[in-house]
């Protein structure tokens, strides 16, 4: 006879995925932060539907303009998640994401060490205005952030691509010069999450998936 207390429910392990979303000024033109807005809705519609995973996929939003970074979206499950529409303004306080962003990954409470590896995607279109090299180099020297995943994705022809480099590394950062570009990379990331969430090494680096002939991969590399 199969007692109650005997009976235990399966837990599934968080897999965090960071979003660092530049919302200054410049993201108001050319239809770049209303493509963002689009792809970022398909992206937190697709993870929360996504039925076939054994990983939960936990979202969190950070969004950077005007003079500092804030939480959008706090970290949680994709299926929980309101998603409300970005706005920019201001300047590009990189800096001061980074900083957040860092303390977020290293916060045991937000993300416990049951978690799988996070994945971080940095969007920007611009040059950043505020301090961003100590930060970075505190995120890369931390033992947990510095395991994340890390993704970057330069808008437009004005971005600091270096900036992206220094965060992901070379082969990690793609360049969209067209909204739709944006939205296809936004594609890139939900299928890199989901092959994870659904794999049986999670914590496992998967390559890009292939999108098909029209997968635009080759014309987002710089």
């Amino acid at each position: 006879m199969i007692r109650l207390r005997d009976v235990t429910v399966s837990v599934p392990r968080p897999l965090p995925v960071l979003m660092l979303v530049d919302v200054s000024g410049s993201m108001a033109e050319d239809g770049k932060l209303s493509a963002l807005n689009i792809a970022m809705r398909d992206m937190l519609r697709a993870f929360a539907e996504d039925d076939e995973a054994t990983a939960e996929i936990h979202v969190a939003i950070i969004a950077f303009g005007g003079r500092t970074a804030r939480v959008h979206v706090p970290l949680q499950p994709a299926r929980t998640v309101t998603f409300e529409a970005l706005t920019a303004t201001g300047h590009t306080p990189l800096g001061a994401a980074l900083e957040l962003v860092t303390r977020i990954v290293d916060d045991a409470e937000l993300i416990p060490s049951r978690a799988y590896r996070p994945t971080i995607v940095l969007v920007s279109d611009g040059v950043p205005t505020d301090a961003w090299e100590e930060p970075l180099a505190r995120l890369l020297a931390s033992p947990r952030a510095s395991k994340a995943t890390r993704l970057a994705l330069a808008v437009g022809d004005d971005a600091e691509l270096d900036v992206l480099e220094r965060f992901a590394g070379a082969e990690y950062v793609r360049r969209a010069h067209e909204a739709r570009q944006l939205r296809r990379f936004f594609s890139f990331v939900t299928m890199s999450v989901t092959v994870r969430s659904r794999s049986s090494t999670p914590n496992q680096l998967e390559p890009l998936p292939d999108l098909g002939v029209d997968d635009g991969f080759d014309d987002l590399l710089e």
